[in-house]
């Protein structure tokens, strides 16, 4: 499985710690090593409090020890593909936000920045060198184009991408 394309649904793991060949607390580590992030809920009839605090330092959803109720497993797949789906959700909203981000010119992308910083017109004029009422349209372009309806929403536009003015990398959530 590891080999193989992740698919792009929301989804889980139901893992038993031992496994034949690679335990699942190694494949829990494997997956992180390739950047999959699949939550993951361990079963055993063995475990112990070292594999417990492993397994969720980890990132396990739940370490549930055999015998266990059929609800406990249920309650817990739900937890964990309700997880899975917010984490898909916030990744599609920075992706959207990045390719929103890009179409911006650099002009545009360094107003949004100083904007986004609380500098009013005049500041973000100064600072770029630029008139104010060239800032001001600048500024509309920059809300047109990332589809802010307020100025709180680029706010938190620039702050879901991690952008500022002293930090012109965007970072990924």
């Amino acid at each position: 499985m590891l080999q193989s394309t992740m698919p792009d649904v929301t989804s889980c793991l139901v893992l038993d710690v031992r496994l034949p060949g690679l335990s699942g607390l190694d494949y829990q580590t494997e997956l992180a090593r390739l950047n999959i992030h699949i939550p993951i809920i361990f079963i055993t009839g063995h475990g112990d409090i070292p594999m417990t605090v492993r397994a969720m330092k980890g990132g396990a959803v739940d370490f549930l020890s055999k015998p266990f109720r059929d609800q406990e497993l249920l309650d817990a797949v739900v937890a964990a593909t309700e997880r899975d789906r917010k984490r898909r959700e916030a990744q599609r909203t920075v992706a959207n936000l990045k390719s929103l981000f890009e179409t911006l010119s650099p002009r545009e992308q360094a107003v949004m920045k100083l904007v986004a910083t609380g500098l009013m017109n005049k500041q973000v004029a100064a600072e770029l060198g630029l008139a104010e009422i060239t800032v001001k349209i600048y500024r509309g372009h920059v809300m047109k184009k990332m589809r802010a309806r307020s100025l709180a929403d680029l706010i938190r536009m620039s702050e879901t991408l991690g952008i500022s003015a002293n930090h012109t990398e965007q970072t990924q959530v």
